[in-house]
């Protein structure tokens, strides 16, 4: 059974997500498990931050995070344990790792709009935020640990409604009083920092090409990481699988079509147009077609440092052509005659056209 839909099981789209805050300073839309119940061990988040604009120091205690910049100009803090302060900026094509638990925030610089894609390794994260946990203790509390009297805490605007049902609010979205203070040392490479778009493309074909943030290249990824991933209008993701690696996508630019086949049988095939996401469990056979005029770019975040992957095309010439007609009960005179292929290509030439 084939089911064909603008959506599906495995889609949805991040422009219309879950809003988390949204204000004249900007927005944050995310889809997680609550969303998109498919989702295992990846969710996503878009934050838009208008000039002036910051998401608030916080940090998530069960994930990691991989942010890629859409647009903008923002700095990035982030306090590790141990004490370990960097502050950095990103700008277009530029991503930044945080790690869980870590504070960070992301502040709007410049005098355009800063648009970011977040991925967490989580299908559910959790976030504190640093203001809100503040109205968690007491005046006297936070005198102590800063060694201030009672009454000059009290001067902080903060929520100390600690009972249910009134938590401490958490301002994710803020303004900026006055102008951005930037550190020298943020312009300077930081570890925490990838310049993806600046790398040469690991892959390259006439087709498309691939850009990759993953271990190899970035020695600050664990549990993550990303492709860039263009295809023109006449190419094609080849069909595959990612042995032990689940595949979150986004959507940048451009329309595609995507056909997943289930554990049942059942294939689900859907197309995707800017703006919206998709999620591949680990193993489950998949493939992208370009089916716009325009070239497309998806950003693909993965839950492995460095993802395999095992494509349709190697895939036929690791057997002999016995072994091929056994398996598609074909007669060995009727197989196609498959192009020996030892290593797979990624990106492969429509010739025929879309079905």
């Amino acid at each position: 059974m084939t089911t064909t839909s603008m959506r599906s099981s495995h889609t949805a789209s991040l422009l219309d997500g879950e809003i988390v805050e949204e204000s004249a300073l900007g927005s944050i839309r995310r889809i997680t498990a609550d969303n998109l119940p498919i989702l295992k061990g990846l969710s996503i988040k878009r934050v838009v931050l208008n000039p002036g604009a910051m998401r608030t120091p916080h940090w998530h205690a069960n994930a990691n995070e991989l942010t890629y910049c859409i647009s903008g100009t923002a700095l990035v803090s982030i306090l590790d344990d141990g004490s370990r302060f960097a502050t950095f900026v990103v700008t277009a094509g530029q991503m930044f790792h945080a790690a869980s638990g870590s504070l960070h925030h992301i502040e709007n610089i410049g005098t355009d709009v800063a648009e970011f894609i977040i991925a967490f390794r989580d299908e559910r994260p959790e976030d504190f935020g640093f203001g809100a946990t503040l109205g968690a203790f007491s005046d006297a509390v936070l005198g102590n640990t800063y060694d201030l009297p009672a009454s000059d805490m009290a001067k902080i605007r903060r929520d100390t409604s600690t009972l249910p049902p009134n938590p401490p609010a958490d301002r994710k979205l803020a303004a900026r009083v006055g102008d951005p203070v930037v550190p020298t040392a943020a312009y300077f490479n930081d570890p925490h920092k990838f310049d993806i778009e600046a790398q040469a493309p690991g892959l390259n074909y006439v087709s498309g090409s691939a850009r990759f943030a993953r271990d190899q290249y970035w020695p600050a990824l664990e549990d993550m990481s990303m492709y860039s991933l263009r295809v023109t209008e006449d190419g094609m993701r080849e069909p595959h699988w990612h042995p032990v690696t689940a595949e979150m996508g986004y959507v940048q630019q451009g329309d595609a079509r995507m056909t997943v086949m289930n554990p049942d049988g059942t294939l689900d095939t859907w197309t995707m147009t800017t703006g919206e996401m998709y999620f591949i469990p680990r193993a489950y056979p998949h493939h992208i077609e370009n089916i716009g005029t325009d070239e497309w770019h998806f950003l693909i975040f993965f839950d492995q440092s460095f993802p395999a992957d095992i494509g349709y095309r190697a895939s036929a010439s690791a057997y002999s052509r016995e072994v091929l007609a056994a398996a598609f009960d074909t007669h060995i005179d009727d197989l196609p005659n498959f192009p020996f292929t030892p290593a797979d290509p990624l990106i492969v030439k429509r010739t025929n056209p879309v079905d």
